[in-house]
C-alpha cells in the first residue's frame, strides 16, 4: 500500500498507557530444551559487560545490565516478545481485568518515537481527540525521541486527576497539536450494546477480557428483551485483542456447540492446540456453562461484524471464525494481522518484584486453517470509514512491523488443509455490492476524508452499511486500488438475496 511506514519497529503494539494486554496469559513450564553451551557467544556477553564495567562515562548497576540484556534479547526476537519487570507484570494483571491508572492511549515504539495505536473508547485520550496514527513528540516538556517505549509509559502513568500535556505531530496538520489531559483510573467497559433501529442490536467490544464473555451475554439478552431478531451488528473496529479464552467464548456464542473455533501449532506439544465452541475452552473456572443462558436464536440471527485495520489478535479470531463458518458478513477493512500467541511465562516469583517474559510460542490459524499472521482478515465487502475513503491515507500492519513472524511454514499450511476439515474453506465468489460512492480515477485528486466519528454514532458510515446489508439494501463498498482503472462500476444486488454469500 502507498504511503505504508516501512521503517516501523513496533517493540509492543497494543501497550496501553498503563497496562500491556497480552493474547495468552497461562504461566508455563520450563523444559529442559538445553543444548551444548554457546561458550565463544558467552565469553562475547562477558567481554561486552566488563567493556561497559569498566569504561561507561558513569557506573552501571549490575542488575540494570542484566536487564537490558534480557530485554534486549526478546525485542530482537519479534515485536510482540518482551521482559516484563514487576510494574509491567503487574499492569499486565491489572489490565486484563479491565481497570488501570493511565490516559487510555494503546502505544507503540517506532524508530525511536511514540506512535498512538489508538485511543481507547470513553477515556481522557478519546473524549481530547487523540487519534489513531499520532506521534507523541513530547510528554510534557521531555522529548519523546530516543525514549523507551516503557519510559514514555511512565511518564504518561500518574495519580488520577493530575494534568498532563501531550504534544503531538498528525499527517496532514503543519504544526504540532497540543492536547492538555487529566488522568484518570481507566475503567475499560469491554461490550457496550444498544438497538440501533427496531429489531436490530448493536454489540461494540473494545477489548477482551476476564469478564467480556459474562458481559456479552448481558448485553444479547437485554437486546433480545428489546425485540433484537432481525439482525446483530458486531463491532470490533479498533478492538487490539486480549485474552484468548475471551475471543473463543465470543465466537461460540454464535456458533454451534463444539465448532472449531481456532488452533495454534508451535514447537511444543502443548502449543499445538484445537479450541472449540465448549465451556473448558473459554471458561477459567468449573461450573455453570455461562452461555447457556444465551436465548437460542443468537445462534441464527443475521450477522456483521465490523472491523478495520486496527483489529488484531484475538479481535481476528472471532472475525475469521464467525467468516469460515459461513456465521456473518465481515464488512470494514482488512485487518491487523496478528496471528500469533504470547505466552507469560514467570521467571520470578518475589512477592514485592515478581517478573515474567511475554513470548511468542505459537501461530493460530482460522478454522479453515488460514494463517493470519502479517496477513489480516480480508473482509467479505470492503466498506472504507467514509464515502471518500479512509480516515488515515496509511494503515499501519503487522506485515510493517520490524521483525515480524512470517508464516514461513507453507508445507504445514498445506498439510492442515490436507487434513478432514470442520467447514470448507471460504469461497471465491465476489460479495454483492453497489458502485462506491465516489469512483476513482487513475491520477485523479481526492477529496479530503471525512471528519472522525464515534463508532456506533449516526454519523457511522460502516455501520450504516451493516444495517443496509442485514435490511436487504444496497450496501457501499470500496473499489479494490488495483482494479479502479479497470472496471467502472460493480454490480447492484441485494445483500439479503443471498444468505449464503460465501464471498471472502
Amino acid at each position: 500500500m502507498s504511503g505504508r511506514l516501512r521503517n516501523i519497529g513496533l517493540i509492543a503494539v497494543g501497550c496501553v498507557a498503563g497496562v500491556t494486554v497480552s493474547l495468552g496469559i497461562s504461566a508455563y513450564a520450563f523444559r529442559d530444551s538445553r543444548g551444548p553451551i554457546p561458550l565463544e557467544e558467552i565469553r562475547q556477553f562477558s567481554d561486552v559487560f566488563g567493556a561497559i564495567k569498566a569504561n561507561y562515562v558513569e557506573p552501571v548497576d549490575d542488575k540494570k545490565l542484566i536487564q537490558e540484556a534480557i530485554s534486549g534479547m526478546l525485542s530482537g526476537l519479534d515485536p510482540h516478545s518482551a521482559f516484563l519487570d514487576s510494574d509491567a507484570f503487574r499492569d499486565l494483571q491489572a489490565g486484563t481485568q479491565g481497570e488501570f491508572g493511565g490516559l487510555g492511549i494503546e502505544v507503540g515504539a517506532e524508530d525511536g518515537a511514540i506512535r498512538v495505536i489508538a485511543p481507547i473508547d470513553d477515556t481522557p485520550a478519546a473524549r481530547a481527540g487523540i487519534k489513531s496514527g499520532d506521534l507523541i513528540i513530547k510528554i510534557d516538556d521531555k522529548l519523546t525521541r530516543g525514549m523507551t517505549l516503557p519510559e514514555a509509559v511512565k511518564l504518561m502513568r500518574g495519580k488520577p486527576r493530575t494534568p498532563i500535556v501531550l504534544t503531538v505531530a498528525r499527517k496532514g496538520e503543519t504544526q504540532p497539536l497540543e492536547f492538555k489531559l487529566m488522568r484518570d483510573v481507566i475503567r475499560v467497559q469491554s461490550v457496550r450494546a444498544r438497538m440501533i433501529e427496531p429489531g436490530y442490536g448493536f454489540i461494540r467490544i473494545s477489548q477482551f477480557q476476564e469478564r467480556t464473555v459474562e458481559d456479552l451475554v448481558k448485553a444479547i439478552n437485554d437486546l433480545q428483551r428489546q425485540g433484537a431478531t432481525k439482525g446483530l451488528v458486531l463491532d470490533l473496529r479498533n478492538n487490539p485483542g486480549g485474552l484468548l479464552h475471551s475471543a473463543v467464548g465470543m465466537s461460540a456464542a454464535f456458533l454451534q456447540p463444539r465448532a472449531l473455533v481456532t488452533s495454534t501449532d508451535g514447537r511444543n506439544d502443548d502449543a499445538r492446540r484445537r479450541f472449540v465452541a465448549s465451556p473448558e475452552d473459554y471458561q477459567r473456572t468449573r461450573g455453570e456453562d455461562i452461555l447457556a443462558k444465551l436465548p437460542k436464536e443468537v445462534k441464527t440471527v443475521p450477522m456483521v461484524v465490523l472491523v478495520n485495520n486496527a483489529s488484531a489478535s484475538a479481535s481476528e479470531i472471532v472475525a475469521g471464525a464467525l467468516q469460515d463458518h459461513k456465521r456473518a458478513i465481515v464488512m470494514g477493512t482488512q485487518t491487523f494481522g496478528k496471528g500469533s500467541v504470547q505466552t507469560i511465562i514467570p521467571i520470578r516469583a518475589d512477592g514485592d518484584t515478581p517478573a515474567a517474559i511475554k513470548l511468542t510460542t505459537a501461530r493460530y490459524y482460522t478454522p479453515s486453517g488460514r494463517s493470519i499472521q502479517a496477513k489480516g482478515i480480508v473482509p467479505d465487502m470492503l466498506v472504507e470509514d467514509t464515502p471518500e475513503g479512509n480516515f488515515a491515507s496509511f494503515a499501519v500492519r503487522e506485515a510493517d512491523l520490524v521483525r515480524h513472524l512470517e508464516d514461513r511454514n507453507k508445507a504445514d499450511a498445506e498439510r492442515r488443509q490436507n487434513q478432514p476439515a470442520d467447514v470448507a474453506p471460504p469461497g471465491a465468489t465476489a460479495p454483492a455490492t453497489v458502485p462506491d460512492a465516489t469512483p476513482t480515477t487513475p491520477g485523479a485528486a481526492q477529496p479530503p476524508p471525512q471528519r472522525r466519528y464515534e463508532f456506533g454514532s449516526t454519523e457511522d458510515f460502516q455501520l450504516r452499511q451493516a444495517l443496509n446489508h442485514l435490511q436487504g439494501r444496497p450496501v457501499a463498498v470500496a473499489k479494490p486500488r488495483e482494479t479502479v482503472a479497470r472496471t467502472d462500476a460493480a454490480t447492484s444486488t441485494p445483500a439479503n438475496a443471498r444468505p449464503d454469500v460465501k464471498a471472502r
